[in-house]
């Protein structure tokens, strides 16, 4: 018997839920339904300023002072036999 009672409870409120559901719905387009409204707005004329951010920084000098590498052997005959074997 008890839980009888709670199945008609609950059938209860899923019939209000349901009620709330449907009457949402209904008044929901006509809320839509208004038509869209256009605001014209005048001319307005905005003055400011636009500040850049700004950042600083340093960099440290750099000897650039580099010697040219001193060629110790030539590796043209190398490149040379290398070509003239197969698959060349």
């Amino acid at each position: 018997m008890i839980g009888s009672i709670g199945a008609v409870r609950g059938t209860g409120r899923g019939i209000l839920l349901c009620v709330v559901v449907l009457v949402t719905l209904l008044i929901a387009p006509a809320s839509f339904a208004q038509g869209n409204r256009i605001i014209t707005l005048g001319e307005e004329v905005v003055e400011g300023r636009l500040e850049k951010p700004e950042a600083f920084y340093i960099l440290q000098p750099t000897n650039l002072n580099y010697e040219q590498a001193e060629l110790e052997e030539s590796f043209i005959p190398e490149l040379l036999r290398t070509v003239e074997e197969a698959p060349f």
